[in-house]
């Protein structure tokens, strides 16, 4: 190693939803010893007086405590900030509490560590209590258990990008034709165009239908519907989570 070899510390970063919950949230973040903690806090719900006290508690123990705008009742809102998180954070350990919010965010959390090289984990409380205005949810912590990590396959940067184009291309007069999605990919030089290097039409729509195409239509993200010698291609409201879900790859 020579003596100018600069080495990049690795940062422990943690996600949590903010829902009514204190110890819960911050027992596991100075457990594992995080530098970071990203809270998903949900501006239509009701802020409790702990949240406060968790924020600066986290602050004045050394973490660098952020908050993110995010529908805690969205799956989809979840999914797509916590995956943006991590994938923002690709050379640290990111770690997702995925037992500190409300149950739909439970789930985005978890798909998102299945959509990335996030771990889960999920925190086991000592006791529960009520009410949440005033107390949080549960006390304590017995456990924070790992998840196990199934990986879940994910549209490609190229269909990502295919997905937006069709999104903001459309409107009530007009929709995307696949000669369009082909026009698209090659004055952005989208990776899977750029590498083939077709030299006919023929060769671009069979590239395009097994590149993009015929795997966003079998995950139901897109409608193929023919009109005329034509075919237009539109979201279909699958297509529209999957975007927000994983527009971090644009």
């Amino acid at each position: 190693m020579t003596g100018d070899t600069e080495l990049r510390s690795v940062t422990e970063v943690h996600v949590a939803p903010l829902g009514y919950e204190y110890d819960r949230i911050r027992s596991p973040v100075l457990e594992y010893g995080a530098d970071t903690l990203y809270l998903l806090a949900d501006p239509a719900r009701g802020r409790a007086e702990y949240h406060d006290r968790l924020r600066s508690g986290l602050t004045d123990a050394g973490v660098a405590v952020r908050s993110r705008s995010v529908e805690l009742g969205d799956m989809y809102d979840v999914l797509g900030e916590v995956t943006t998180i991590a994938d923002g954070h690709a050379d640290d350990i990111v770690r997702v509490n995925v037992s500190s919010g409300p149950k739909l965010a439970t789930v985005g959390a978890a798909l998102a560590c299945m959509a990335t090289d996030a771990s889960g984990y999920h925190v086991h409380p000592e006791s529960r209590s009520h009410p949440i205005e005033t107390t949080p949810r549960t006390e304590g912590m017995r456990l924070a258990e790992q998840l196990p990590s199934y990986p879940l396959e994910t549209p490609t940067t190229d269909q990502v990008r295919i997905l937006e184009y069709v999104d903001s291309a459309s409107s009530e007069a007009y929709t995307p034709k696949k000669s369009d999605l082909i026009d698209f990919a090659e004055e952005h030089e989208l990776a899977f165009m750029r590498r083939a290097e077709p030299t006919n039409d023929k060769a671009k729509f069979a590239l395009l239908n097994n590149r993009i195409v015929d795997p966003l239509a079998g995950n139901g993200y897109i409608e193929i519907e023919p009109v005329g010698r034509t075919k237009q291609v539109s979201l279909t409201e699958t297509g529209e989570n999957a975007l927000r879900a994983f527009r971090h790859k644009l």
